[in-house]
């Protein structure tokens, strides 16, 4: 059985859609075509009934789906298991978003390598659509996301809740006077509580759907951004990026995503390293959070004391 059919199907399914399942395999539409009424001719049966909504699964198409599943399942085990390294006789594929890699993934695989030191681990990168593929596919085990898709055979597990902090470039940067905002774009719950606490920087004219990434953009020219408080630490410890007071913070909660199908060995030693290192970057965030207290506090008494000076300018 061809393997590009058995996926290209298995995307069509979870989208419902041929042009999405093209955009997301990156080939064309037509394409997709092809794959899928090759495994419907190999098959002889419907799998999918057309219509300009989309593509629906017939009886036949949600009957093969369970067999697809298991077959891309033990396809990639099969694979995994052949190229398991000599020394070695477990494996772990582990995913994560880019900005979820230097604080939390690296840290992960550290632990792991101490917890369970045969075990191979093979790290990848991807945006959420991406993981999600390569977790229902089998081709990694493991996910660390912001926003998770739930598919069969999937299970996700909030982990920890970053805080998103404001930072900029320059000391003593005031949030009533903030110029070169850049917004990141954390997705719609972040949009929405953005909107409703500061609704002046809502348009500030760039916009950045990259994540942690924007810490190095910003952090290289003069700018201001929303960032997690865990990421922009060693940037704020350096010097490069300050903590603006007076600013909201957001929440915005990390996700690990596991295959339901996860030897329960490698999954304990998994979830025993991740809830370690979690632990730890508890401390780290909390020492930011606690700072950023600290400078609303120095700021509230600095506008205060303002402010009497001023009203005894006045009275005099």
């Amino acid at each position: 059985m061809d393997m590009a059919l058995i996926k290209t199907f298995l995307e069509v399914s979870a989208t419902g859609s041929f042009v999405s399942a093209s955009e997301r395999l990156f080939v064309t539409q037509s394409a997709v075509s092809l794959r899928i009424q090759r495994l419907e001719d190999s098959l002889g049966k419907p799998l999918f009934t057309r219509s300009k909504a989309g593509a629906e699964l017939t009886p036949a198409g949600r009957e093969f789906e369970h067999y697809a599943l298991s077959l891309i399942r033990i396809w990639e085990e099969s694979r995994q298991q052949i190229a398991i390294p000599e020394g070695f006789t477990r494996s772990i594929n582990i995913g994560a978003q880019y900005s979820l890699w230097p604080r939390l993934g690296f840290r992960l695989i550290d632990r792991l390598r101490d917890l369970a030191p045969d075990l191979s681990v093979r790290g990848e990168l991807g945006m959420p659509d991406r993981l999600t593929r390569m977790l229902i596919e089998g081709a990694i085990q493991l996910g660390l996301l912001y926003m998770p898709q739930l598919r069969p055979g999937l299970v996700a597990e909030q982990v920890m809740e970053e805080e998103l902090v404001l930072v900029a470039t320059w000391p003593d940067a005031e949030l009533k006077n903030l110029s070169n905002y850049v917004f990141v774009d954390w997705g719609p719950e972040f949009v929405h509580a953005h909107a409703l606490e500061l609704p002046a920087l809502t348009n500030p004219g760039l916009t950045l759907a990259l994540g942690a990434m924007a810490a190095d953009f910003i952090a290289r020219r003069k700018g201001a951004a929303y960032l997690p408080a865990r990421y922009v630490k060693r940037f704020i410890d350096e010097e490069q990026l300050h903590l603006v007071p007076d600013a909201p913070s957001f929440p915005y909660p990390i996700w690990a995503v596991w295959r339901e199908d996860l030897e329960v060995d490698i999954a304990d030693a998994a979830k025993k390293a991740l809830k370690e290192v979690v632990g730890s970057l508890d401390v780290e965030q909390d020492e930011v959070i606690d700072e950023l207290r600290e400078i609303n506090s120095d700021h509230m008494v600095h506008e205060l004391g303002n402010a009497h000076l001023s009203e005894g300018n006045k009275n005099s």
